[in-house]
């Protein structure tokens, strides 16, 4: 065990000193290794070791955080001295707290092979493929390169989660990642592309040939060739088709945020007290699944011990959920959903995403394309910014491409998608079947914390988005 037992119970104790509701410690120990290469070159080799804990201390709306890194008993106590004051608490309340019994774990992210038990020259070697595969695919092209940066990156930790209801549960978790970036010259221009993937698998994720680290490479590569003679995107509102898979990053930014439970009991999100409401279209279902067998977003239990779950949070249309957390799920008088999540034992855990995607539809993938007489094709996404409490968006479309009369013609540069999200839903015409969740590449931002996400969409036909352009 992380932390001995008896050194576990007095921490809640102490935590409960002055009359808090609940109590909580969080144990995490973490090992993580990185390299990257620059045109060939190593340009960075880092290996890091993390090992502490974190008590919270609940009282109605009211929390409390302290965390440590110094793990000896007396540095622990005094963390949960700092922790107990919550909302200023001067009580004198004796709590003791409920002897802990073990509760047993889910087999969402369990690591067959995890990277920590792989030799370190192993994993080194994905970064050489990488490098060499995207090299070789680029003078197949006959493409001009002028930066191709690689990099691997994994994390194994183990955690350990114990509360004043008498929980202790515990779950190792694996992570990793691989990416490859291609800048090629075009007369003049510079084009980029970009690969990659990971899994909470291990390393088993990469003997699959469609995760392999030649096929991220041969992605990365494809997608730079293709936005050779790339034209200025046109401007004004129009018919968009979003791709599959990465396209989810938009659905995630502009409709998932504004579902976190944080944001609706703060009411700072437009979706707040509108359960049961239409918000989009008949054809749009949004999931958010954390059980998906090793996708990037998943976890057997979150970061306060509660197993993850499939939640519907819109249904054809209908707002049915919240992406929750322990707090505001008891605030809200709403299920928790197993949405606790935190970056570290540094910080304390809010309502966060997993996976979350886009059910698919009946239309054919082509069909959609060719429904189009003029439009624009949005394959990935690169940058963006959102205001939850409106939900306009705006963001930067990485690879695009002109839809005239039905197919797929120039590709484009220079182009934005901006627009509100739920008026947005409301104008999917036509959803196909290829719903899929991206590689494993996506790391979500909020409140300074980070934490890994999957995101996903089928082929999606929405009639009346504004493009920004230079065209």
């Amino acid at each position: 065990m992380l932390l001995d037992p008896g050194l576990l119970s007095r921490l809640i104790g102490r935590a409960l000193q002055f009359g808090g509701d609940f109590a909580e410690v969080y144990v995490q120990r973490r090992k993580s290794l990185g390299f990257s290469l620059d045109d060939g070159i190593v340009r960075d080799a880092s290996s890091g070791r993390d090992y502490g804990v974190g008590v919270r201390v609940l009282r109605g709306a009211h929390m409390t955080y302290a965390w440590s890194d110094d793990t000896s008993d007396e540095a622990l106590l005094a963390c949960a001295d700092a922790a107990s004051r919550v909302d200023g608490g001067q009580g004198s309340v004796t709590v003791v707290a409920r002897p802990l019994s073990q509760r047993h774990r889910g087999t969402h992210a369990d690591p067959s092979r995890p990277p920590a038990d792989v030799p370190l020259d192993r994993r080194a070697t994905l970064v050489r493929r990488l490098d060499d595969a995207a090299r070789a695919a680029l003078a197949r092209e006959g493409a001009s390169a002028v930066q191709v940066a690689c990099s691997y990156a994994d994390v194994d930790e183990d955690i350990l989660i114990a509360n004043s209801e008498g929980l202790v549960v515990t779950d190792r978790r694996a992570l990793v990642r691989v990416s490859v970036e291609v800048v090629i010259d075009d007369h003049g221009h510079r084009r980029s592309g970009t690969g990659g993937g990971g899994s909470r698998i291990g390393l088993d994720h990469f003997d699959a040939p469609a995760n392999s680290p030649e096929a991220c490479a041969e992605e990365a590569v494809r997608m730079a060739c293709a936005q050779r003679g790339a034209r200025p995107a046109p401007r004004g509102e129009g018919i968009v088709v979003l791709g599959p898979s990465s396209s989810g990053v938009l659905l995630h930014e502009a409709v998932g945020h504004g579902l976190e439970a944080d944001f609706i009991r703060k009411k700072t999100s437009l979706f707040a007290g509108r359960l049961g409401d239409k918000v989009a279209s008949e054809l749009c279902t949004v999931i958010d699944d954390g059980t998906l067998p090793g996708m990037r977003g998943s976890l057997n239990i979150d970061d306060e011990g509660h197993a993850t779950s499939r939640t519907v949070l819109i249904d054809r249309g209908v707002l049915t959920g919240y992406i929750s957390d322990r707090l505001n799920a008891s605030l809200l008088g709403v299920e928790r959903t197993g949405n606790g999540r935190r970056q570290s034992f540094r910080h304390p855990p809010l309502p966060r995403m997993t996976n979350t995607f886009m059910g698919k539809g009946t239309d054919d993938p082509e069909d959609i394309v060719k429904s189009v007489k003029q439009g624009l094709y949005c394959r990935a996404f690169g940058g963006g910014q959102v205001d939850i409490a409106n939900g306009s968006f705006v963001f930067e479309v990485k690879e695009g491409y002109l839809i005239e009369d039905g197919k797929l013609t120039a590709p484009v540069r220079g182009a934005t998608l901006v627009g509100n999200g739920p008026e947005t839903l409301q104008r999917v015409t036509r959803v196909g079947h290829d719903a899929e969740l991206d590689k494993g590449v996506y790391t979500c931002g909020k409140e300074g914390q980070s934490v890994p996400v999957g995101v996903g969409l089928p082929t999606v036909r929405i009639d009346g988005i504004t493009i920004g352009g230079t065209g």
